[in-house]
């Protein structure tokens, strides 16, 4: 075994030789960024060496300068026998993320389209029982008594019960008189018994809707009698070191040991989060009886433990779309035991469950005839268009930029994150707000937007997406046949450098918007429909929640429409998750409309690349479809 140590954590572990360096830091329990999953191409998981040899592959994304100082990629990087120590620069921070708002209240859903009062049925439900005393003429059992006051209260439907719920049995049958609550489920062909509990604890009946998002987690708690939200707690997805998108995740999972990470990280996430939600409500964890997941198929698999690989590999087919009922025990979720996790399903492989999820907040779900675009906008774009009688998705790989991958200084939406940027047409200089009112720390995908936005239309970023070196500005700073725009002096910086963007990052940002754009088009183009057939464009997710439709119009990340047209809907993921929780009716809508979606693989689609190519530009190279920004669009 050969000694690490860490500086500046002043921690030092025994790793084998041939031990990846990235690996022994987790070991240690220090986190290093690796947005790339591992594959040595982002640069996020630098580190230096300040002693000892090491066995390092240099992938080309660090300098020949840096290499001679010692810097490495941690995930390209091999420890051997001789003692090493190793630097770990400070990491971006995730505090004071934009999450939801627990103090306030959170919907942004049509009341319309929520389940009502007559449509309120959880999977689980609580009812109370009075079971008959044993008796020693009757020959009856316990579990025979429970069975016969189940279907007197129900129907003569047949009775399962699992072995952990038999053991409660004999207890609590007699630790109150016969009098039990019972937590039942109710299938076409059985009452599934998933609790037995002593007493009247009938009212005690709680329930959780979880959206697994590829950079964030967010966790509901729901009286069930009632279908009352009691509070909502959000966290970074822990897995957001090992890749910041699907892709990287699925490349960091392909070691059965690292798939098994990813699905402890994820559920440390989640089973954290539910234990802040009952000790500051007091709920006791037993009292959780069901829940219900959404996310993303990739990061269904990967809270499941399933191998994600194929996900990624033509013919793209994941291991399951529609999960069968699991158990938290089976699924590791630290609620009871016996509830029955409920896993919203998957269309493709890159649209998920928690796309099914979020429809049910918009008016597709409420058939109508009108033709309605879903957007929902993160690591990745997925999208639905359709009505009442088609429903067409797809996913387009829209890359991490807009939270930060990719971009020199881009971060997420975090504490100290530039958030909004305004141009002065004169100067070219930039006026910013950030995250928090702190200093800025970087710049996260709203205000990549903004600031595109307003060099655009001031004249100083051409459609290309290059500076203007016409005439001169104390913002743009030639470098070759680079340019690059000072977005916040260096004496203005959390760090004291200048934060900056830079022609590269320009392009990443241009190729994720144009993506998306490209995806909508080609769909309305597939259907014989254009963007002025669509009645209402609904905007998901946690960063579109934060999008400025002008900004984003003048980029052309979204179609230039009435701007009445668009409605926010907020996290419709986890929104959906819970109408699901309460009400089967609404579980069985989801369930039908993951199957009624026709899913567009874009790869494979010949098509796609020629309205992708047009996208490439600000905000596209046929202005006639944005006569708004043509308008605003200064010489």
């Amino acid at each position: 075994m050969t000694k690490v140590s860490f500086k500046p954590a002043g921690k030092t572990i025994d790793a084998a030789p041939g031990t990846e360096l990235l690996e022994a830091a987790r070991k240690a329990g220090i986190e290093i960024e690796a947005p790339c999953g591992g594959k040595g191409s982002c640069g996020g998981c630098v580190v230096r060496i300040l002693s000892g040899k090491v066995d390092s592959e240099n992938t080309g994304t660090l300098s020949p300068s840096a290499v001679s100082r010692g810097f490495v990629l941690a995930c390209k990087t091999k420890i051997l026998d001789e003692p090493v120590t190793v630097d770990i620069p400070e990491q971006m921070g995730k505090e004071g993320g934009q999450f939801i708002d627990e103090t306030k209240d959170t919907c942004l859903v049509d009341s319309d389209l929520l389940p009502k009062k007559e449509q309120l049925e959880p999977l689980i439900s609580k009812i109370l029982l009075q079971v008959p005393d044993p008796q020693l003429e009757d020959g009856l059992s316990d579990l025979d008594r429970l069975t016969r006051a189940v279907q007197q209260d129900r129907d003569k439907k047949e009775v399962a019960f699992p072995l952990p719920v038999i053991r409660q049995a004999a207890e609590a049958l007699r630790k109150d008189n016969g009098k039990v609550t019972v937590s039942l489920t109710d299938t076409p062909t059985h009452y599934h018994i998933t609790g037995i509990e002593p007493g009247d604890r009938s009212s005690r009946n709680f329930g959780i809707a979880v959206d697994v998002g590829t950079t964030t987690v967010a966790v509901q708690l729901v009286s069930l009698p009632d279908a009352k939200v009691i509070a909502t707690r959000t966290a970074y997805n822990e897995q957001v070191d090992c890749g910041l998108d699907v892709i990287s995740r699925i490349n960091y999972a392909r070691k059965p040991e690292r798939l098994q990470e990813l699905r402890s990280r994820v559920l440390k996430t989640i089973n954290g989060l539910i234990e802040q939600l009952c000790a500051g409500n007091e709920v006791e964890v037993g009292d959780i009886n069901n829940a219900v997941i959404a996310g993303n198929t990739t990061m269904t698999h990967l809270l499941l433990g399933l191998p994600p690989e194929h996900i990624r590999l033509e013919p793209y087919t994941p291991t399951i779309l529609e999960a069968p009922f699991l158990t938290a025990a089976e699924v590791g979720i630290e609620i009871d035991p016996q509830a029955w996790i409920y896993i919203s399903p998957a269309v493709g492989s890159y649209v998920g469950g928690d796309i099914s999820a979020g429809l049910l907040c918009t008016g597709i779900a409420a058939g109508t005839d009108e033709v309605n675009l879903f957007i929902d906008i993160g690591t990745n774009g997925e999208l639905v268009i359709g009505n009442c009688d088609f429903l067409l998705t797809c996913a387009c790989s829209a890359g991490p930029a807009f939270e930060g991958g990719g971009i020199d200084f881009g971060m997420r939406a975090a504490l100290g994150a530039v958030e909004k940027v305004e141009i002065d047409p004169g100067t070219g200089a930039a006026s910013y707000r950030t995250i928090g009112g702190v200093k800025a720390k970087g710049i996260c995908g709203t205000g990549m937007i903004s600031l595109l936005a307003g060099l655009f239309v001031s004249g100083w970023l051409d459609a290309a997406g290059k500076l203007n070196r016409g005439k001169a500005s104390p913002a743009i700073r030639i470098e070759g046949r680079q340019a690059r725009y000072v977005v916040v002096p260096a004496a203005e910086s959390a760090s004291g450098k200048e934060i900056t963007i830079g022609e590269t990052d320009i392009e990443n940002i241009i190729r994720a918007k144009a993506a998306v754009y490209s995806a909508t088009a080609l769909m309305l183009d597939q259907v014989g429909l254009s963007f002025d057939d669509l009645s209402n464009i609904y905007i998901a997710g946690g960063f579109g929640r934060f999008l400025d439709i002008e900004k984003s119009v003048i980029i052309g990340l979204l179609p230039d429409l009435p701007r009445e047209k668009y409605r926010y809907i907020g996290n419709s993921s986890l929104m959906g998750a819970y109408m699901v929780l309460v009400s089967r009716r609404y579980r069985q809508r989801q369930l039908e409309l993951a199957r009624r979606m026709t899913y567009m693989e874009l790869s494979t689609d010949p098509a796609y690349m020629n309205q992708y190519t047009g996208a490439l530009f600000l905000p596209h190279t046929d202005m006639s479809l944005f006569p708004s920004v043509k308008k605003q669009k200064l010489d």
